[in-house]
């Protein structure tokens, strides 16, 4: 089956949403300056979030356990790239909000 939507998604969910999130979090919180492994770490959490609410939110079929697999090492590989800083948008997120905020 073709998954062209959800690649779609979790490609540009680090960059418009979960970083926007993870930046207004330290906001709130008041942590101007997180370190980047916090950062990147929050920016994961968003994330990992958005997959348990698109997990549970599946029907309960036999498309759905084919689907929920190949969206799981969709996620995996977006979660590496930003845990190892190659994700260059969440980067400069991370960079613009701790040196000119």
């Amino acid at each position: 089956m073709n998954y062209f939507e959800i690649d779609r998604v979790i490609e540009d969910l680090p960059k418009s949403i979960a970083a926007p999130s993870a930046t207004t979090w330290f906001k709130i919180s008041g942590q101007m300056r997180p370190s980047t492994k916090e950062y990147r770490d929050k920016v994961i959490e968003f994330i990992n979030n958005f997959k348990s609410t698109l997990f549970e939110s599946c029907p309960k079929n036999d498309n759905s356990l084919e689907f929920i697999e190949y969206a799981k090492n969709e996620f995996a590989k977006a979660i590496r790239e930003v845990n190892s800083g190659n994700n260059k948008e969440v980067e400069k997120r991370y960079k613009y909000f701790t040196e000119y905020n």
